[in-house]
C-alpha cells in the first residue's frame, strides 16, 4: 500500500492537475493524505471536488507551516511506502513504477530521483532539478549535513523509517533533510535514481530555493548536528 503525503496552503491554482497525475497511478487501496494549512482560497474546494474516497483531507486548526503539516500527514500514513508530494507539482506517469521498484528490487529503505524544472506553465527552465540546483543526493552524512542534496518531493520511504524520524523535533529547518540524515545516520539503504519522474514547478509562491543569509545557514547546521544526537 502507497501512502502519499501532501501539504497544501493556497495552492488552488496547481492542486488540480498534481493530484490528477498521482492518482492515476494508484491503486484502490492506496492513499493521498492533504494536510491543509488554513488556505484562502480555493484550495479545499478544488481537493473536494475529486469526490476521490483515496483522498483523506486534514485541516490543521493552527497554522503549522510544510515542516508541521508533513508530520501530521507522516502520522495518519497506512501505507507500506510513503511518498512526499508537493501541491503544484506534476508526476510522471511512471514515478510510482519506478520508485516502487526500487523499493522492491533494490531492498531500498529510502529512494530519491530527479526532476525536470518548469515555470508555473510547466515549460521547461532545466531538464534536471540536480544540475539546477548545483546539488544532488548523496551517500555522505557529512556532505549532506553541510548541503542538502535531498528535496521532500522526490522522496519516498518504507514505513519502517517512521519510527526513526517522527516526531519531528521542535523547529526543524526542513523535514527532506531531517529524513536523509536519519536514513545516513543509521546506514539504511538510499537508492538514488538519475531518473526525471516528475515536472518540478517553480514559481513565485515555491518554497523551496529561496536564499538565505549566511548566519540562518550556519545556525541551521548546527541545530540540525544537536538534533541528530540521540537520534
Amino acid at each position: 500500500m502507497i501512502s502519499v503525503c501532501m501539504a497544501t496552503y493556497n495552492g488552488a491554482a496547481f492542486i488540480d492537475a498534481q493530484l490528477e497525475s498521482i492518482l492515476m497511478q494508484l491503486d484502490a487501496e492506496d492513499e493521498v493524505i492533504v494536510v491543509d494549512d488554513g488556505s484562502t482560497d480555493e484550495t479545499i474546494a478544488r481537493i473536494n471536488q475529486h469526490n476521490d474516497s483515496r483522498i483523506s483531507l486534514i485541516e490543521n486548526a493552527t497554522n503549522r507551516g510544510p515542516v508541521g503539516s508533513f508530520m501530521v500527514a507522516m502520522t495518519h500514513a497506512k501505507g507500506d511506502y510513503l511518498f512526499l508530494a508537493d501541491q503544484d507539482d506534476v508526476w510522471h506517469l511512471d514515478k510510482v513504477k519506478k520508485v516502487r521498484a526500487a523499493f522492491e528490487d533494490q531492498d531500498a529503505m529510502v529512494v530519491v530521483h530527479d526532476a525536470i524544472v518548469t515555470n508555473q506553465k510547466l515549460e521547461t527552465i532545466d531538464s534536471s532539478w540536480n544540475h539546477y540546483n548545483h546539488s544532488e543526493p548523496n551517500q555522505s552524512l557529512l556532505r549532506t549535513l553541510l548541503k542538502n542534496g535531498y528535496t521532500g518531493a522526490m522522496m519516498a520511504f518504507r514505513r519502517e523509517l517512521l519510527a526513526l524520524i517522527l516526531p519531528f523535533p521542535a523547529k526543524l529547518p526542513m523535514h527532506d533533510w531531517w529524513i536523509a540524515l536519519i536514513a545516513l545516520k543509521h546506514r539504511e539503504k538510499i537508492v538514488i535514481l538519475p531518473d526525471r519522474l516528475m515536472d518540478y514547478r517553480r514559481h513565485t509562491g515555491s518554497v523551496t530555493g529561496k536564499r538565505r543569509n549566511l548566519g540562518a545557514v550556519i545556525t541551521d547546521r548546527v541545530r540540525m548536528l544537536q538534533m541528530l544526537h540521540g537520534r
